[in-house]
């Protein structure tokens, strides 16, 4: 597609927020940064209880070790030597990503 310098402009400038507004990625009770504060205040309000079947810590379970750079659980697929070909082979994603060009 080929655009004439007036109209890119135009196009660009159509993402740039005005002076003094921001753009918020990431917000509401299920936010990354506050996820596990705002989930336990809101059992506590409800006075629910903790689900049993799952552990307190990522580190609690062996089954399932901690990630070494995030600390979430990791699952493993498979473990092999080095050198050999795993078996597992990760299949195409199912969705195709779409780029609009409008």
């Amino acid at each position: 597609m080929t655009l004439g310098t007036f109209e890119f402009v135009h196009r660009f400038l159509i993402h740039v927020l005005p002076k003094g507004l921001h753009r918020i990625r990431h917000y509401g009770l299920f936010a990354k940064g506050a996820c596990a504060d705002n989930v336990a205040r809101a059992r506590e309000l409800l006075a629910a209880a903790k689900p049993e079947d799952q552990p307190a810590s990522a580190a609690a379970n062996p089954n399932r070790p901690a990630c070494p750079c995030c600390g979430g659980r990791m699952i493993i697929i498979e473990v092999f030597a080095r050198g050999a070909t795993p078996r597992y082979q990760p299949t195409a994603p199912t969705n195709r990503i779409r780029i609009d060009t409008s």
